[in-house]
Parts: C-alpha cells; structure tokens; sequence
C-alpha cells in the first residue's frame, strides 16, 4: 500500500472541498425559490396630479403588459405610461427611468413633473 504523502493528502481534501462546495451550490438555487414570494401587486388608484389624470391598477388578464411591470398598468391621461419593477421592488418609467420611486404611483406623478404639460406619447409596443 502506498505511503499517503502530504501532496495526496492536501488533493484529496481539495476535491473533498470542491464536491461539498459544488453539492451546496446546486442546492442552493431549490432553497430561494422555494422560499420566494412574489410581493403584493400594489393597490389601485385614480386621481388628478397637477390637472393630469393619473390612473394605476393591476393588469387585466386579456391586457398586454410587459412582465416587467409585474402584471400592472399606469395611465396618464389615458395613454399608457410602461412601468417596470426593479429587483429591489421600486418602480421607474418610460420617462423617469433613472429616478425609481417606491410605488407606480409615486411613478405616474414623477412622469407628469417630468413632462412639464407635455402630452405622453404612446410607446410603440415590439
């Protein structure tokens, strides 16, 4: 039987390590999404910010939305506004994009300050 030298014994622990760090990484992807949750879709609104309509609810089932705004609608003055949900659940805008804010209505009223009375312009979907 061959004498165990220190170079077999430190390779044999490094494959030891690397199977234990290959099986816990292999699991660890099963273990967060079994425990994520999507987060609450954010309540409905309708009002007039600085005499513009702003309107926000969630996306109806035969609507087109993008997934990124999480199943949910923004209008201003009727015409769409794409919103979208950001990793850390603040939203941004077609118009604000490098300004998020902490709800799609928070978001809406940010565009109509940013628009300075100008009409939103439909987005032209893909």
């Amino acid at each position: 039987m061959p004498e165990i030298t220190r170079r077999r014994a430190l390779t044999a622990a490094a494959a030891v390590a690397a199977t234990a760090s290959a099986a816990v990484t292999l699991a660890a992807p099963a273990a967060s999404a079994a425990g994520h949750h999507e987060p609450a879709a954010p309540e409905s609104f309708d009002e007039v910010y600085k005499g513009r309509r702003i309107q926000g609810r969630p996306a109806g089932g035969g609507a087109h939305h993008h997934e990124h705004g999480g199943g949910y609608e923004v209008f201003v003055d009727g015409v769409q506004l794409h919103v979208m949900r950001n990793a850390d659940g603040s939203w941004i805008s077609v118009v604000s994009h490098y300004d998020p804010v902490p709800t799609p209505r928070a978001a809406a009223r940010a565009a109509v300050d940013e628009l300075q009375g100008a009409p939103l312009l439909p987005f032209p979907a893909n």
